[in-house]
């Protein structure tokens, strides 16, 4: 895939250009898109699903390289290896390195950027954690909507897990995924989850 200059975060230097390489993974789930530079990951875009798919087993489980691996950056290669172990072997997720992070809105001081980085660092894989319950651990228990912008706004899904968010009802609520998406993801970490405590 073809790499592509884009805006960095300004520096007191002025606009920087950093060079943007993709990548597509294979998962259960559908092809994933993984953007970054040398720096840090950028996003990975998630497709639509439409049907849920089957088999969860083990030694049906995918997560490869199926575009761009030639080009990847270590950033990229960090990320295709998390997702590879979360959809494989997510007793791995733990130990392997979260990649560098450089998307703007991970870069300013924000709201938005607080609430995910408090969804990364505090709600592990196999819990979900309410809209309410997040604005509380940011730091604002009235912000539960605005927790609901910032779910909308990860450009970093999967790794930062929107998907362990659910509204305090117990339902699912939205996902950037589609809602047979989420559920997917909170299915394959609880069924993983009951595995690894036996």
């Amino acid at each position: 895939m073809a790499s592509r200059l884009v805006p960095n975060v300004p520096s007191k230097e002025g606009e920087s250009q950093c060079k943007e390489k993709h990548a597509v993974l294979l998962s259960p789930v559908g092809k994933l898109e993984i953007s970054g530079c040398e720096t840090g990951l950028h996003e990975i875009k998630l497709p639509k699903m439409s049907v849920l798919p089957s088999g969860r087993t083990e030694s049906s489980a995918t997560c490869e390289v199926c575009e761009g691996a030639e080009e990847m950056t270590e950033p990229l290669k960090q990320c295709t290896a998390w997702l590879h172990a979360y959809f494989c072997e997510p007793a791995r997720t733990a130990s392997l390195p979260v990649p560098a992070f450089h998307h703007p809105l991970l870069q300013r001081d924000s709201f938005t950027r607080q609430v995910l980085w408090t969804l990364l660092r505090d709600v592990k894989f196999g819990e979900a954690v309410s809209y309410k319950q997040l604005a509380d651990l940011a730091g604002n228990s009235r912000a539960a909507r605005a927790v609901g912008g910032a779910m909308r706004s990860n450009p970093i899904p999967i790794i930062i897990p929107c998907h362990r968010v659910i509204c305090s009802s117990g339902q699912t609520g939205n996902y950037g995924g589609g809602n047979l998406m989420k559920e997917w993801l909170l299915s394959h970490e609880k069924l993983q989850k009951e595995k690894l405590a036996y």
